[in-house]
């Protein structure tokens, strides 16, 4: 236990050691300051000439939200088609079949949209050409949509009044040929060397030592684990993702691998307070982050030591703590760590299988996407907590009696009713979808939904609501992990959760940086002694406070007829 918990300390220290000078050179590198990765230039050059773009051309926000729309659309179209018939495409050594459309429309969303939520398993769901050019290209460009978007909400801070937020192309380029690309060589090389298979090879046989034959899918999986992890989107190679053998060998895999899902939604963090010139508003929103990360870890990591109680009562020792859904490898203290981590970030990838965790553990899985504010993914968790962050200033705002102002811009009703609004829209996605399933799953047991609701859950009950909670919660934060006791493969999952995807994904999006550009055209008022000041602690806290109110208000009701209850039902 000492071992996993220096391995967890190791771990955030490591996180902290690379995130921020990271931080400090992708601020430098967006706003166009010398950085060593200029010689990479001639080569974007090249793809904007062979692109016809002009990456000088400035955006207004309107023009900004444009550009990154269309793009995303054309990857939806192609990928749908190529994943419906890769079976007939080169690539395919283990003669996997093509996608029915229902599935092929779910997972071209899921990862368009910087998910993982596989409703399929990976080594038998797709090829090596759709692993490569879907998914893997997916990883990268739907990354770099999430980081350009956050440097245009940057780009809106940094001058005092603008309607320019930056060319939309040059900072998506930028993002993966200057950090994602680099570094996901480097993870992938460590994967490699530790033993994640990189080769074209069709399934290899061996003869385990119970005597049985055993076909062991492998393939390229150590450079597409790098960019799942690096870009926050997950999705395994393995059906068992990283708790696969193959997908994360050993300890040391275990530490590359959570610490390459963290380290650029914290960089980007610190890069805001660097790129605006406010190093202390940074360090105050990654303060804050810190905090509440830390304030769902700790419970995680408490609740999978403490072991099952069920179990305790039946004479059963649990000196390791609740093992079920455990790799013994790794253990319930680094698979907690982990689950907490996976879920705030919007990674989605395991160690473990979530849906064999304790009930509470589950109420912190389920927490940390529905705030989706405390790092979050690649980009989008500073546009997460920014929404948050308009929220409080226009609470504090009212609470001094002053016209509330963000950074010398004053925030009105139109950004109010915006940031209102997508505040709302979490909460609405979750609770409709939740309910529309529970609906379905108790009223139409004889429908044909291609497998009927009956035969959805494995554990119908308390813990049968969570997983369908669970999914619409892990579809709307854009984050791919799920209770895998539901059957989730038919039309009704693969068409809702589809649609929720895309909403939960984009609004999102469109919201915080419509608000950055509406602020940043505005006439600058310089602070006076009655400003709100943002980069205070008593503001942090007051973020906080608001994040925490707010989630606990919009989901205790769920949450209570879930994991909560199924808690109590454990300890009576």
């Amino acid at each position: 236990m000492n071992t996993e918990l220096y391995g967890i300390i190791a771990s955030f220290i490591l996180m902290l050691v690379i995130a921020i000078p990271l931080g400090k050179y992708l601020a430098k590198m967006f706003a166009g300051e010398k950085v060593w990765t200029d010689f990479l230039k001639p080569v974007e050059k090249a793809i904007y000439k062979l692109s016809g773009i002009n990456p000088d051309e400035p955006m207004n926000w309107k023009q900004f939200l444009k550009a990154m729309m269309t793009i995303n659309l054309l990857w939806l179209v192609y990928g749908f088609f190529v994943l419906m018939y890769q079976d007939k495409l080169p690539l395919n050594p283990d003669g996997n079949p093509g996608m029915s459309a229902d599935l092929a429309f779910n997972t071209i969303i899921s990862f368009v949209v910087n998910c993982n939520l596989q409703h399929y398993s990976g080594e038998s769901g797709l090829t090596y050409l759709t692993q490569h050019f879907i998914i893997m290209f997916l990883h990268f460009v739907s990354a770099a949509t999430g980081i350009a978007c956050a440097v245009a909400l940057f780009k809106a801070f940094r001058d005092k009044t603008t309607t320019d937020l930056g060319n939309f192309w040059k900072f998506f380029v930028r993002s993966i040929t200057r950090l994602l690309l680099p570094l996901s060589i480097i993870v992938a090389t460590i994967l490699a060397f530790n033993g994640t298979p990189s080769s074209y090879s069709g399934k290899d046989r061996f003869i385990s030592m119970q005597g049985d034959t055993v076909n062991v899918s492998r393939g390229p999986a150590a450079q597409m684990i790098a960019i799942k992890h690096l870009g926050t989107n997950g999705g395994g190679w393995f059906g068992a993702n990283s708790a696969h053998p193959l997908e994360n060998p050993n300890y040391i895999t275990n530490m590359v691998e959570i610490v390459s899902q963290m380290i650029i939604p914290m960089a980007m963090i610190l890069a805001f307070g660097y790129f605006i010139r406010r190093k202390k508003l940074g360090w105050v929103i990654f303060s804050v982050m810190l905090v509440g990360a830390l304030m769902l870890i700790i419970p995680t990591i408490s609740s999978e030591l403490g072991g099952n109680p069920n179990i305790a009562k039946m004479g059963i020792s649990q000196a390791t703590g609740a093992m079920e859904g455990k790799e013994v490898r790794i253990g319930p203290m680094a698979t907690g760590f982990w689950s907490t981590l996976t879920t705030i970030v919007s990674t989605g990838s395991v160690n473990g299988m979530h849906d064999s965790t304790m009930p509470l553990t589950g109420v912190w899985q389920l927490l940390g996407m529905m705030i989706n504010g405390f790092f979050g993914g690649c980009g989008v968790g500073i546009l997460n907590y920014f929404v948050y962050l308009i929220i409080a200033v226009f609470i504090s705002g009212l609470m001094v009696g002053r016209t509330p102002e963000f950074l010398g811009h004053k925030v009105e009703a139109r950004e109010v009713k915006i940031a209102a609004l997508i505040t709302l829209l979490s909460p609405l996605l979750i609770m409709a979808g939740t309910a529309l399933s529970s609906y379905v799953f108790m009223h139409n047991g004889n429908a044909n939904w291609a497998v009927k609701p009956s035969a959805w859950l494995n554990n119908p009950g308390y813990h049968g609501f969570s997983e369908m909670l669970y999914e619409f919660t892990s579809a709307n934060a854009n984050n791919g992990s799920g209770f895998e006791g539901l059957g989730d493969n038919n039309i009704f999952w693969n068409v809702t959760t589809g649609f929720v995807l895309i909403l939960g994904r984009f609004l999102p999006i469109i919201g915080p940086v419509a608000i950055a550009g509406l602020l940043a055209q505005k006439k600058y008022v310089p602070e006076s002694a009655g400003t709100l000041k943002v980069d205070t602690t008593t503001f942090g806290i007051m973020t906080l406070a608001v994040i925490l109110v707010l989630n606990a208000l919009s989901y205790f009701p769920a949450l209570a007829l879930g994991p909560i209850a199924e808690f109590f039902s454990m300890t009576k």
